[in-house]
């Protein structure tokens, strides 16, 4: 047997009272995180289901904070810097794909015992989510229903429909580098979605041929088609969940269910740069 005494992080100089100092816990709130999981039936696999669900909307408060200072740097010319939060982001939503696996250990046996006590709750209400879309592009206003029981939601949601979206500052981007964008496509109303133009995928065009002239737009352009790949599988995992866990039982919310999450997949946040793709 060893005699050797017990290692004690104290005599390296770690803290070990914090009657007076600032802990781990206290820095990063955990009384009120781990507070935050009040299953409303005693089946084991609830809690699976809400941390789950509470860490997917934590990972996309991340999201949004990184996509709001990276819309900023684009509109200042400043793209190295969002390529940083571009990254992040599609490195993020790598992280809430890989949570589906995690999910899907749930059998429809297991959700069945918890699924009534949801009531209309849904994911579908999820403001986060909602916002985000709002963020890149996807601006449908018929989304905003969800929420008019939230001013405060309700008004945030609507103030992001009155600026530019993601995308649309890097359309402005394009046309301040000197391609000629359309007069239509850069003087849309910035509420509504953006749709297919043709002047934008020509722009694209011309810098996927000259890579080397127009790198930072380039690399820019990658970088978003990172982030709509991550974005895409993420939406086709949360089809093959549900599929797996209700079949094609209605959602709580009310929505079809899988045939309503198929329907999301046809969306293309940045259609010019994926139809590119076949003319080059």
């Amino acid at each position: 047997m060893s005699d050797k005494t017990p290692y004690d992080p104290e005599t390296e100089g770690a803290h070990m009272n914090f009657n007076d100092q600032m802990s781990y816990s206290q820095y990063l709130g955990l009384d009120t995180l781990l507070s935050a999981q009040n299953p409303l039936t005693q089946t084991h696999d609830e809690m699976l289901f809400i941390i789950q669900h509470q860490t997917s909307e934590l990972w996309m408060r991340l999201v949004l904070h990184e996509m709001n200072v990276a819309r900023q740097a684009i509109g200042d010319g400043q793209l190295p810097m969002a390529f940083k939060m571009l990254s992040r982001i599609a490195k993020i939503f790598e992280q809430l794909n890989n949570a589906w696996d995690v999910l899907r250990t749930m059998t429809p046996s297991e959700y069945t015992s918890f699924r009534d006590a949801l009531g209309q709750s849904s994911g579908f209400q999820s403001w986060q989510y909602r916002l985000i879309e709002f963020v890149v592009g996807n601006r449908n206003q018929a989304m905003l229903k969800p929420h008019k029981h939230d001013a405060e939601i309700f008004g945030l949601l609507q103030a992001e429909l009155n600026v530019p979206s993601l995308y649309d500052v890097v359309i402005a981007e394009l046309s301040k580098q000197g391609f000629a964008i359309s007069a239509n496509c850069l003087n849309r109303d910035v509420s509504q979605s953006h749709t297919f133009d043709e002047s934008v995928q020509e722009a694209w065009r011309t810098v996927y041929e000259n890579p080397q002239s127009y790198w930072q737009l380039y690399e820019l352009a990658e970088k978003l088609v990172d982030f709509e790949d991550y974005f895409r599988r993420w939406r086709f995992n949360h089809v093959v969940t549900v599929e797996r866990i209700i079949g094609f039982k209605r959602g709580t919310g009310g929505t079809g269910g899988v045939n309503y999450l198929k329907r999301m997949l046809e969306i293309e946040l940045f259609p010019e740069l994926w139809r590119v793709r076949t003319i080059l």
